[in-house]
């Protein structure tokens, strides 16, 4: 049996780190899975308890050279979010911080070096000094000092390029400081690129301020899940009322919500009514009416009425923790196409410092005097310009955004593999039960015994008996009954306002229906075989019994004092959104099946109300994962509906399995994406949802490698003999900026999706 820990890494700057301590993890004993996501600083193992644990994870992930600790034990998702954003906002400071002092001696170099070249070049040379030490062995040190970790550990990184190309340009800058009349002497014109340093290093921080800032926008979702919980609740103990902080709640808390206040933690009604805003946990607008007993979650809108509720679930067990929990390991996963960009960048950085080193030579043998200048500053634009910041960001940035926007929609997509699945279905099979229609029964009609001169008022000639008449008479007999036909027919008659009587000499005959006495008349309520054998003749009902069948609902036969009296219309209605989202689907080109274990007739019926383009019926659990892998044979994609319970079996072996939840039962752990808000209009915005992100992050790689394939060539030098153009590594750590934020904010364009 495997766990599955989260493990916060510091210190990672780009896909090669992250493929790095990847690759290490996978290699140690006890580990079955990782995942390192640069987006959300994390590792997340999968490992043997027996073999490892998550301390000897730590000091793998450490061994590496990046900093790991585990997160504090029993923190709440909201929590450990709320850390890792406390930390993310201090690294941007930090960052801030850096970059203004960089580009404030950058400034000042340019100013000062430009009047007084003219007058004391030496001079010059000893101030650009004392302005670039700050840059280098403070706002750049971060630079050379995981460079150097790189080193020791035998691979290579972004830094190591920054820190090559920089250092190159500032050691020979400094020699030639130190050394310039020795170089006069020789007939050399001594020239720095302390200004060249200064420059590229600010430009770098700038790239990772703006990397920063936008990478802490991708989790905006998340962000606003956790504002909407409350900071206090209103608890009554010991008769008293007091105002703790919601993380003080315990599970019984008796808690007070006044209208127009959010609910700190999931509980159960005790007292009073009102309707509440549900909408941050399905993305449904309408507010749901709550009355006692009824279940209410945390962070959700109470609207116009005073609830007292019981708490049942609290800190890391409520549905929002869970919810941000599931997302943020969405948001840490990697989709597959990632795996391209990860092969690239595990021998991207040894290529290119072959490259620059290919340059310095043949600029250093055939370019133009001074040769060994052209050499160097070719071979330091080579390196800063080839940084593989775009590259790692491409498809995290994507899926983090994408996954993030699907929770706001009510739509929980559980990695990036899920993502980039659904986006590439042909097939989408949907369950009947529970999933296009409501998995509720319900009464669709009452139907009286037709007569010669029968009133379309519902009155008969028999007695005067009406329909609400019969609907007492059947709903008091199955007043004490727990059978879900049972419970539809006390439901309608509730809904009418009737008042029920209690039953006598109740007999249930299973299969077939219960009878007994109600206000001193013989009851019985059943079907076709029930009435047999009580021999009531029920001939004058076949007619609207086959009309019942032919719209999906199922006929119960009413007989009074052995007479037949009249029918029920029971059925499962359609959820009013199916039609909508089978269109939806149509539209997205795809086909549309629907399996179920009912009758054919019924199923018929349903597939025409929703316009599904094939029906499979009268199927059990293990014929619907038949069912399945049948069309998977046709090398179709297949995306499995269902409710998460006895659809588990065709779900797991369907390509992508999407399960209907309600945000507070199992279904939320069934499927790689659960739809929380509870109908299919989820189902056509999860696989919208996934092909534009597949879009997004194809655009990303293509031009993060376009910009790789042309800039290196152009900064080695290329265009130089035909056009007599030269990059300066100023430049070159220009474009490496743009190239990240370009990825980056068209990642962002996913929020609006």
């Amino acid at each position: 049996m495997t766990e599955t820990c989260s493990i916060p890494v510091s210190g990672m700057t780009c896909a090669a780190c992250s493929a790095r301590i990847q690759r290490t993890l996978e290699k140690t004993p006890g580990v079955v899975g990782a995942g390192v996501s640069l987006m959300t600083n994390t590792a997340t193992v999968d490992f043997d308890p027996a073999a490892t644990s998550p301390e000897r994870l730590v000091d793998a992930i450490r061994g590496t050279g990046y900093g790991a600790e585990l997160p504090t034990p029993g923190l709440s998702a909201e929590e450990l979010f709320q850390t890792q954003d406390v930390e993310r906002a201090e690294e941007v400071a930090d960052l801030r911080r850096k970059f203004w002092v960089s580009a404030g001696l950058a400034v000042l170099a340019m100013a000062l070096s430009m009047p007084m070249a003219q007058v004391s070049p030496d001079a010059v040379h000893w101030i650009l000094l004392g302005l670039t030490l700050p840059v280098v062995f403070w706002s750049g040190r971060h630079f050379y000092t995981r460079a150097w970790v790189a080193f020791r550990h035998r691979s290579a990184d972004m830094n190591t390029l920054i820190a090559i190309g920089t250092g190159a340009a500032f050691l020979f800058s400094v020699f030639v400081t130190v050394a310039d009349r020795w170089l006069v002497a020789r007939g050399v014109t001594p020239q720095v690129y302390y200004d060249a340093v200064v420059w590229i290093v600010t430009l770098v921080l700038l790239g990772n301020l703006l990397e920063a800032r936008a990478k802490g926008r991708t989790s905006s979702a998340v962000r606003r899940l956790i504002g909407l919980r409350p900071d206090t609740a209103r608890v009554r103990r010991d008769g008293q009322e007091i105002d703790i902080p919601t993380s003080q709640v315990v599970v019984g808390d008796e808690i007070l919500i006044r209208p127009g206040e959010r609910i700190p933690v999931d509980g159960m009604v005790l007292e009073g009514t009102s309707t509440v805003d549900e909408s941050m946990l399905t993305g449904e607008p309408m507010p749901v009416a709550k009355a006692p007993g009824a279940i209410v979650v945390g962070a959700t809108l109470n609207r116009n009425g005073a609830l007292s509720i019981r708490a049942t679930r609290v800190g890391r067990d409520t549905v929002l923790s869970h919810i941000i929990r599931l997302v943020r390991q969405a948001q840490g996963s990697k989709a597959p196409i990632q795996r391209l960009a990860d092969r690239i960048s595990a021998v991207f950085v040894p290529v290119v410092i072959s490259i620059a080193i290919a340059t310095f030579v043949v600029w250093f043998d055939v370019g133009p005097e001074p040769n060994y200048l052209h050499a160097l500053i070719s071979a330091v634009t080579v390196l800063i310009i080839a940084c593989p910041c775009a590259m790692g960001l491409a498809v995290p940035t994507a899926v983090m955004v994408a996954t993030g926007r699907g929770a706001e929609r009510g739509v929980l997509i559980k990695g990036g593999e899920a993502l980039e699945r659904a986006g590439s279905v042909q097939t989408v099979v949907l369950d009947k039960t529970g999933t296009i229609t409501a998995g509720r029964p319900s009464v669709t009609a009452v139907e009286l015994v037709p007569v010669p001169g029968d009133a379309t008022d519902g009155s008969s000639s028999t007695g005067g008996a009406t329909r609400d008449d019969l609907l007492q008479l059947a709903a008091s007999l199955e007043r004490r009954s727990e059978h879900p036909l049972a419970e539809a027919v006390v439901e309608a008659a509730h809904g009418r306002g009737l008042a029920l009587d209690e039953p006598e000499a109740v007999v249930a005959d299973p299969g077939k229906g219960v009878t007994g006495r109600v206000k001193g008349r013989d009851v019985a309520l059943g079907n076709r075989g029930l009435m047999q054998d009580r021999g009531v003749d029920v001939a004058a009902l076949d007619a609207l019994a086959r009309a019942v069948a032919d719209d999906g609902a199922t006929p119960v036969f009413v007989a009074v004092d052995g007479r037949a009296a009249g029918l029920l219309a029971i059925a499962d209605p359609v959820k009013p959104s199916s039609r909508e989202a089978v269109g939806r689907l149509h539209a997205l080109g795809l086909e549309v099946v629907m399996l179920t274990g009912d009758d054919r007739r019924t199923a018929d019926s349903v597939a025409r109300a929703v316009g599904v383009d094939r029906v499979v019926a009268e199927v059990l659990p293990d014929r619907k994962l038949d069912e399945v892998k049948r069309i998977q044979a046709e090398r179709k994609v297949v995306a499995m509906v269902g409710d998460g319970l006895n659809d588990a079996p065709a779900l797991a072996q369907a390509d992508v399995g999407i399960a209907i939840g309600t945000g507070t039962d199992v279904a939320m752990e069934t499927g790689t994406v659960t739809l929380i808000r509870g109908d299919l209009l989820g189902v056509p915005q999860a696989i919208e949802l996934s092909r534009r992100a597949m879009r997004v992050i194809k655009q990303n790689l293509f031009w993060a490698f376009v910009y790789n394939v042309i800039g290196i060539p152009i900064a080695a030098g290329a265009l130089y003999p035909a056009f007599g153009i030269l990059l300066t590594p100023a430049m070159a750590a220009a474009a490496m900026a743009v190239s990240s934020i370009s990825v980056v904010s068209n990642s962002l364009r996913l929020r609006t999706a």
